[in-house]
C-alpha cells in the first residue's frame, strides 16, 4: 500500500528528472557523536541534492524514490516539496523504513555510519517508473548509487535509460562511487555500462583511476574518449577537466577562505553544469557554474543547506558586492 503526494506541477513541464534514495541525516556536534548530547536532524541524497541545487537556480525539476512511511520519510518529501521540487511521482511505503545516516567531522576527518539495508528505496522496482514523467524531460539525472541499492534498483535505472533514450531525453551520469554498497568488479562493469549510455559522463578523477585500473591520465583520457557522450571530470588539483576529441580543457576552481563542510560539493557541481546547459551555455561555462556552485556549498554545514539560489550566483559571476543592511 502507498500513496503519492502531490505538487500540483503538471508533470509535463519539468526540465530535469532526477531519482535515488534520500536518506534521514544525523550530525554530531564538536564533540562527535559518541560524546554529543544532541543530534542535529537533517536529510540527504546524490539527487535530492540536485534536484533542489537546480530548483534554487530557477529551474523545473522532479525527484522521486520511495520513503518509509514514517517520521524521517514524511518530513524529507515535505522538506523537498518545500523547495520547489515535482515530488508527485515520489512514494511513501508502509512495507519498509527510510533509510538513515549519522555523519561526524573529527580531527579533520568526515565519517559516515549508514543504516539503509532494506529500506524502501532499495525495493525500487522498474514497474514503479513512470515513462511519460521520465519521457518529457529534457535531461535524466542519475548516479551509480541508485543501481549499487539492489538488483532491482539497477534494472529500474537500466529502464529509466532505456526510457530517455528512447524518447530523446539527454542523460547525465555521476558515477558517484560507493565501495560500501558494492565490490569494485561489480560496480566497474555496471558503472562503465552506464557510463556508455550517457550525454554527458560526470566522474571523479579517483573514480577514474578505479573504473578503469590505472593512473596514468593519458591512459584515462584515452578511454573518456571512446565514450560517446561527453566526459567531465572532477577532482583535479585545480581544477576540473572537460575532455573533447581531440583537447582536454582545464577549468579552474574557484577559491574559498574556509571549507565548512565538503559534503555536498559534487552535487552541487552537477547542478551547475546542469543549469548552464539548460541556459544554453558551452560546457565549459557550465563546468565553470559548477565550479562556483560547487564551491559556495562547501562553506556550509550540510547535504545541501548551502546550495545557493540563482541571484546569489549571478552576483558572484558579475562581482556584485553584498550589502548588508
Amino acid at each position: 500500500m502507498s500513496q503519492h503526494e502531490e505538487t500540483g506541477l503538471s508533470p509535463f513541464t519539468l526540465e530535469v528528472v532526477t531519482f535515488g534514495e534520500t536518506m534521514g541525516l544525523l550530525m554530531g556536534g564538536a564533540k562527535g557523536i559518541e560524546h554529543s548530547g544532541t543530534l542535529d536532524k537533517s536529510f540527504g541524497g546524490a539527487e535530492s541534492n540536485v534536484a533542489i541545487g537546480l530548483a534554487r537556480l530557477g529551474h523545473k525539476v522532479g525527484w522521486f524514490g520511495r520513503l518509509g512511511d514514517d517520521p524521517i520519510g514524511r518530513n524529507i518529501l515535505k522538506a523537498v516539496r518545500g523547495e520547489g521540487v515535482d515530488v508527485s511521482r515520489a512514494t511513501v511505503a508502509d512495507d519498509a523504513p527510510t533509510g538513515l545516516m549519522l555523519r561526524e567531522q573529527l580531527s579533520g576527518k568526515t565519517s559516515v555510519y549508514y543504516y539503509r539495508k532494506l529500506s524502501a528505496a532499495s525495493r525500487l522496482r522498474p514497474e514503479h517508473l513512470d515513462n511519460g514523467y521520465i519521457a518529457q524531460a529534457r535531461y535524466l539525472h542519475l548516479t551509480g548509487i541508485t543501481p549499487a541499492l539492489s538488483e532491482s534498483c539497477r534494472l529500474s535505472a537500466f529502464e529509466a535509460i532505456r526510457i530517455a533514450k528512447a524518447n530523446g531525453t539527454q542523460i547525465v551520469f555521476d558515477p558517484n562511487m560507493r565501495l560500501k554498497l558494492w565490490g569494485l568488479d561489480e560496480a566497474r562493469e555496471v558503472l562503465l555500462a552506464f557510463a556508455e549510455e550517457a550525454d554527458y559522463f560526470l566522474p571523479g578523477l579517483d573514480e577514474l583511476k578505479l573504473l578503469y585500473d590505472t593512473d596514468d591520465w593519458d591512459i584515462i583520457v584515452e578511454r573518456l574518449r571512446e565514450l560517446p557522450g561527453q566526459s567531465i571530470v572532477k577532482g583535479g588539483k585545480e581544477e576540473t577537466y572537460v575532455v573533447g576529441k581531440d583537447s582536454v580543457t582545464a577549468v579552474p576552481y574557484f577559491r574559498v577562505k574556509q571549507v565548512v563542510d565538503p559534503i555536498g560539493a559534487g552535487d552541487g557541481f552537477c547542478a551547475g553544469f546542469i543549469s548552464g546547459l539548460l541556459r544554453g551555455e558551452h560546457p565549459v561555462e557550465s563546468v565553470r557554474l559548477g565550479n562556483l556552485v560547487g564551491s559556495m556549498v562547501v562553506q556550509t554545514v550540510g547535504d545541501w543547506e548551502g546550495l545557493p539560489i540563482r541571484a546569489e550566483v549571478d552576483a558572484l559571476l558579475n562581482n556584485v558586492s553584498h550589502i548588508e543592511r
